[in-house]
């Protein structure tokens, strides 16, 4: 794991590790902050959620709605 400003003083070889196929994890102010994957890598990851993703409408199919109880508040009434 690199600092920010390790990673920002040895850029070059933080390219050519990722490129190599060994992730760069960096860290900001000690906390961890991005990794750094080559592109080739960065597109598979990315083929493959969209791949296991599933539609917005099948999400909302998902949704347990016949797991949540109704509220049993009745509206107030309102005079125009």
């Amino acid at each position: 794991m690199l600092t920010l400003q390790d990673a920002k003083n040895r850029f070059s070889a933080v390219v050519e590790a990722a490129m190599s196929g060994r992730p760069q994890e960096v860290t900001r102010r000690g906390k961890p902050a991005v990794v750094v994957v080559s592109a080739k890598e960065y597109h598979r990851l990315l083929k493959e959620a969209r791949a296991n993703r599933e539609s917005f409408a099948e999400h909302l199919l998902a949704f347990p709605a016949a797991d949540i109880p109704r509220a049993g508040v009745k509206p107030r009434d309102v005079e125009f």
